[in-house]
């Protein structure tokens, strides 16, 4: 594989930062681009890569790239029911702006779409020929609809300017560099496990998800957009559970004293979400290798750092 100049969309973000730091390691140049809206500067501390702050909202001129990794979008329900206009934008103007770019360098382009297109499934695995079950005018639909959006512009600028595109549609990742008020299940119940305070669900404990840890995805990636597919293409872990079974999962490996608690279910919220990566393992060779206590262990790790940190901060302060 040649050494390439990419750029990276979002890669101040959780799964952004990784990617980068995978990038450089194998050689590459690397330029950032981000908004910061949920992507940190402290992600890429000590990686050698230039930063560009822009909004992909707004217009811009790039200098020529090989490669663009498209990962601006805010992808947490709590930041992106918090400002749907910007996520619905992102996904959809943003990927506008970054594919005219494209058309006009040359440059090879990959879409990071998402599970949630397929949105509370009928189909159980989901394979990627699967059309969703989605509610365009639900609370959730900024996200759902514009990432549906965003594969639509991706295969008209192939189809009618040859635009070389990738689209991956990824499933629930976790690890380190996770947000603290992410808001998704993994990072609450091991911050409310850490804390020894109730461990929320909603609903009945009894829907499922699949968990991928994010070495495995970036790796998933990266294969994308070096391979001759264009997509879409499934990146996610088939190992499927109960919510119930992943919080008491966490609270044993945390040797918390917390107590589990259920809520209502928020609305469209899905009931069922689990890959079929047939795809992926027949076109890229890939599939996860972290086992879930493993990554679980990492990223608890990550967590219980941060949240050290914050506590010297505070004794410093006072």
């Amino acid at each position: 594989m040649d050494n390439k100049k990419i750029l990276v969309v979002g890669g101040a973000g959780f799964i952004g930062s990784h990617l980068v730091e995978k990038l450089l390691k194998q050689g590459n140049e690397v330029v950032v681009l981000d908004n910061f809206s949920s992507g940190r500067p402290e992600n890429l501390k000590g990686l050698d890569v230039r930063v560009i702050y822009h909004d992909i909202i707004d217009k811009i001129t790039l200098s020529g790239f090989d490669q663009i990794y498209h990962l601006a979008s805010l992808a947490s329900p709590v930041f992106y029911q918090k400002y749907p206009v910007e996520t619905a934008l992102s996904n959809s103007v943003g990927t506008y702006n970054l594919l005219v770019e494209a058309q006009k360098h040359k440059s090879r382009i990959l879409f990071t779409s998402t599970s949630e297109i397929y949105g509370d499934p009928l189909e159980h695995p989901q394979k990627e020929t699967y059309w969703g079950n989605v509610n365009s005018i639900g609370i959730r639909s900024c996200y759902d609809e514009s990432k549906r959006l965003g594969e639509t512009l991706m295969m008209d600028f192939y189809r009618e300017y040859g635009v070389e595109i990738r689209i991956a549609r990824i499933f629930n990742t976790y690890g380190p560099r996770m947000r603290s008020d992410d808001g998704r299940v993994i990072p609450n119940f091991i911050n409310q496990a850490l804390t020894n305070k109730p461990i929320t669900i909603y609903g009945t404990g009894r829907q499922t998800r699949s968990f991928c840890y994010v070495d495995d995805l970036v790796e998933g990636l990266i294969r994308l957009m070096n391979s001759d597919y264009v997509g879409p293409v499934n990146l996610g872990n088939p190992k499927e559970m109960t919510v119930l079974e992943l919080a008491q999962m966490i609270k044993k490996l945390t040797n918390s004293k917390s107590k589990i608690v259920f809520k209502k279910l928020p609305k469209d919220d899905p009931t069922k979400r689990r890959p079929n990566i047939n795809v992926a393992k027949k076109i890229l060779k890939w599939r996860p290798k972290k086992d879930l206590k493993g990554g679980l262990k990492e990223t608890i790790k990550y967590f219980t750092s941060v949240s050290v940190i914050k506590t010297n901060i505070k004794a410093t302060k006072q």
